[in-house]
């Protein structure tokens, strides 16, 4: 990771398998805190990390620039947030994948976001 960036959410930190997603939706665990949904799986790993999955369904947001706002947002608070949760997956030698899914049909403010997620966080950090 590069040094001028503490925060930065790099590519190796964002979940894009079609593999893995379909294992964490088909073998993990699932909690609602609002404004999201989120879904968690862990496993034994040689190589402990953390990565995520943002998404806004078109469903209840049909502008695309709306969701990329929302998306915007949950990294944002994300990053802010994650220092904790990728301690605890480091000292326990775990590999976790995240999926938060935003569900509600208004689009909130960023505290309010970073409020949900800081509890999902801390949620999944005690789990794990």
């Amino acid at each position: 990771m590069n040094s001028s960036k503490p925060n930065a959410l790099p590519k190796c930190e964002r979940l894009c398998s079609l593999r893995a997603l379909r294992r964490l939706f088909e073998e993990g665990r699932s909690g609602f805190v609002y404004p999201f949904r989120y879904t968690y799986l862990t496993e034994e790993s040689t190589s402990p990390s953390v990565e995520v999955l943002f998404s806004v369904p078109k469903r209840n947001h049909k502008r695309a620039n709306k969701r990329n706002l929302l998306k915007r947002r949950m990294r944002e608070a994300y990053r802010l947030n994650n220092a904790e949760l990728k301690s605890e997956v480091q000292s326990r030698g775990k590999a976790l994948d995240i999926a938060l899914i935003y569900s509600s049909k208004e689009i909130l403010p960023s505290t309010t976001i970073a409020h949900a997620l800081t509890k999902i966080l801390a949620e999944i950090a005690q789990r794990v």
